[in-house]
């Protein structure tokens, strides 16, 4: 936890730090916050980018979203596990964190997921230093992902989160997976590392 708090005393951030996905700078200023936040876990090889979710949940969407849209055409030194083709979820989470720690034994990883949150925060996105604790909001225990999290809050939590994540609009988890997705590529091209 040290390491976390010097972070945010070097860079006057308190994490997570959150953005609304209407901010007309919103892509912008996570993709700074993020490469920020990349930087202080150096040095690393590259970045591994886990996007946690299923297609058959409207709401637990936006990771796969987020994955496919990082498959179309992904910057220099970033490897992604998690598309709408082939999810990363509860039931094949364990296995993927193992691959990925045989063969990325020196990766900084990124998770990303959605969440449930409160209503004046549907709509946010949210960077987060340490691990995504995945299938918390519907009381799921599954392994702890990455080293800096993003999440998207995309409905109301405290009532059949199930049910909630299933009736969540579609036009808000895709305008926030276009947003994340974005601001990713933007912050590896802010690193030298990567972007070379």
């Amino acid at each position: 936890m040290n390491e976390y708090a010097s972070v945010r005393q070097a860079h006057k951030t308190t994490y997570p730090f959150r953005v609304e996905h209407t901010h007309p700078m919103a892509d912008e200023e996570f993709a700074n916050q993020l490469a920020f936040a990349c930087r202080s876990f150096a040095p690393y090889h590259d970045i591994v980018c886990v996007c946690v979710g299923t297609d058959r949940s409207t709401g637990d969407a936006l990771g796969p979203l987020v994955g496919s849209a990082l498959r179309k055409d992904p910057p220099p030194g970033l490897l992604i596990y998690g598309t709408l083709d082939d999810p990363v979820h509860a039931l094949n989470l364990e296995e993927t964190l193992e691959n990925i720690s045989s063969a990325h034994p020196h990766s900084l990883v990124i998770a990303v997921d959605a969440c449930l949150g409160h209503f004046k925060s549907v709509g946010s996105i949210q960077l987060g230093l340490g691990p995504l604790k995945p299938g918390a909001g519907v009381n799921k225990s599954l392994p702890e992902v990455g080293n800096i999290h993003i999440t998207g809050i995309v409905n109301v939590s405290g009532f059949m989160e199930y049910f909630v994540l299933q009736n969540t609009r579609l036009s808000l988890v895709m305008n926030m997976a276009e947003i994340i997705s974005t601001s990713i590529k933007k912050a590896c091209l802010k690193m030298p590392t990567l972007s070379a």
